[in-house]
């Protein structure tokens, strides 16, 4: 039988080395090799790859979809540098959109501040009538104008909540509200319709599959941080046939509550499958950020004193993850700091001493600090480690905000890629947009060169580079396999169709150029669903 559809004149990447042609029949591949020979017949659609590299399709293991497709339509701060670009962004959007109520956005950047901390006087300059609620690039600190803490009531006296922090100098509150805190503002802001949500999700989409993603893990299925719940979105896409690409769902674990939550994540596990939508992964977040100080550490920050915020007891956090082991989750952890990663890591040991070896592939997401005893834990205990390459470079967030506060010791344990490769973990990879850039090839190339593309800095903590093959297969193979998609993130026969050409050979050319590789189409089941 002929091929539907062939890609010639390789190279094609697949597991152990190379061919020449790669051939697909309906949603599958059903041949690689050097020459399609009979494949190719008169209704055979040939792509002449002429030297461009044939790879699976990206999958990102922790991308908020929908939030980010949601955000791209507000005020979009994520390219103001300086404070008067970020000033100037809010005038003009406010001017836009006269009759809004709240003035919502994001992307703004701690380095852009002193400290990491804007002033609410700084947006009352520019609107002062109406409130204003921007959630910063990291997505765990908000800052607000003075109507904004007048509508929430946010005063000198308001305490904290346990699980967050509001800034405040000698005049009361400064504007700017981290973790927890940040739900004082976002429970009054105006409820995202359907149409915001299923626009937004469908606006991403095509983002990721033009970026060459074609299937991805979204960790936050519930509310927080004033992202809407995206089930409701990927639910009506998936029963219209909206959803081009393959998406796994992490049920949000309320850290407020505790066992008693678990009938409500098996209904919505339950209800969600019915409309076609996989979501049999619940994420825990067991801590914040470096750079705001709030990453669980096993000692305490410098100049601070204090170690961070531990959002779920680790106690407790043991008995959840058995839990939810025992009635066939996945678990997905928000683990950044030190602390946070050992208290995942012992959960995920007391679920296996418990209930035995599962294939449900729990894995830990951001991994900033680990401590070097914690490392070879992640193969001995089946965790996968999934990375956010982007994060692991010198930049004004790591070198004024978060390596001043680790010192040494601990700035040299951030983001270990290569120690965790060499100690046979496995490796998936992933975004966290809108954090992040969701480029796939951006954050390849910053796992093999630890810089930037096209910056002139020096390498964050070379020896944890890893190469291009082990990049290429986290972002394809390893994702893959924490979204359960056995049939996906590898070209060899049986496999879907899911494919991504670039525009050259990344592995022709010396590494430092990695990241001037773009995707030129991107198929889905073998339809092509990104063609510029």
């Amino acid at each position: 039988m002929h091929a539907d559809l062939v890609f010639t004149r390789g190279p094609v990447l697949i597991p152990g080395g190379r061919a020449g042609f790669a051939a697909v029949r309906g949603d599958r591949i059903v041949a690689v090799g050097d020459d399609p020979g009979p494949l190719i017949g008169p209704r055979t659609d040939v792509i002449d790859l002429r030297g461009r590299l044939l790879l699976p399709g990206f999958q990102d293991a922790h991308v908020h979809a929908v939030g980010g497709g949601i955000e791209l339509g507000r005020c979009d701060l994520t390219g103001a540098t300086t404070i008067v670009s970020c000033l100037d962004a809010v005038a003009a959007y406010a001017r836009a959109n006269p009759r809004l109520e709240w003035l919502t956005g994001s992307g703004w950047s701690l380095d852009t501040f002193a400290g990491g901390l804007p002033d609410r006087r700084l947006l009352d300059a520019v609107v002062a009538e109406r409130p204003v609620v921007l959630v910063n690039r990291d997505h765990h600190g908000a800052w607000l104008n003075s109507a904004a803490l007048a509508r929430a009531g946010i005063t000198a006296s308001t305490p904290d909540p346990p699980d967050g922090r509001i800034e405040r100098d000698d005049d009361g509150p400064t504007g700017v509200l981290q973790e927890g805190a940040m739900d004082l503002v976002t429970r009054l802001l105006p409820p995202v319709t359907e149409v915001d949500e299923l626009t937004g999700l469908l606006r991403a989409q095509r983002l990721l599959h033009s970026l060459g993603v074609t299937a991805w893990q979204d960790p936050l299925l519930g509310e927080y941080g004033g992202m809407p719940d995206p089930s409701r979105a990927y639910a009506t896409a998936s029963e219209r046939g909206l959803l081009t690409a393959r998406v796994t769902g992490a049920l949000w674990w309320d850290r407020a509550r505790g066992a008693e939550q678990l009938p409500d994540l098996l209904e919505r596990r339950e209800s969600l499958r019915d409309s076609g939508f996989r979501a049999g992964t619940v994420k825990i977040m067991l801590d914040g950020v470096a750079e705001n100080h709030t990453a669980s550490l096993l000692g305490p920050y410098l100049r601070t004193g204090h170690s961070g915020l531990s959002f779920v007891d680790p106690v407790a956090l043991r008995e959840h993850v058995t839990l939810l082991d025992a009635h066939g989750f996945q678990v997905h952890f928000h683990a950044l700091g030190d602390r946070a990663v050992r208290d995942a890591l012992d959960a995920v040991e007391a679920a296996r001493a418990a209930n035995g070896a599962t294939d449900h592939r729990h894995h830990l997401a951001h991994l900033q600090v680990v401590h070097p005893d914690d490392v070879p834990r992640f193969r001995k205990l089946g965790a996968t480690a999934t990375i956010q390459p982007l994060w692991a470079v010198h930049e004004p967030q790591m070198d004024e905000l978060t390596i001043p506060f680790l010192g040494a010791e601990r700035a040299s344990w951030q983001y270990p890629f290569g120690a965790l490769l060499r100690s046979g973990a496995t490796l998936a990879a992933g975004s966290d947009w809108p954090v992040s850039s969701p480029d796939p090839l951006q954050g390849i190339h910053v796992a093999v060169n630890r810089i930037p593309y096209g910056e002139d800095v020096p390498a964050f903590l070379p020896g944890q580079r890893i190469d291009l093959a082990a990049a290429i297969a986290a972002y394809t193979a390893g994702s893959a396999y924490v979204n359960h998609l056995d049939d996906t993130g590898a070209i060899r026969p049986g496999h879907r169709a899911d494919l991504v050409v670039l525009d050259r050979d990344p592995f022709a050319g010396p590494d430092r150029e990695i990241g001037a590789a773009k995707v030129a189409m991107t198929f889905t089941g073998g339809r092509c669903v990104h063609e510029p």
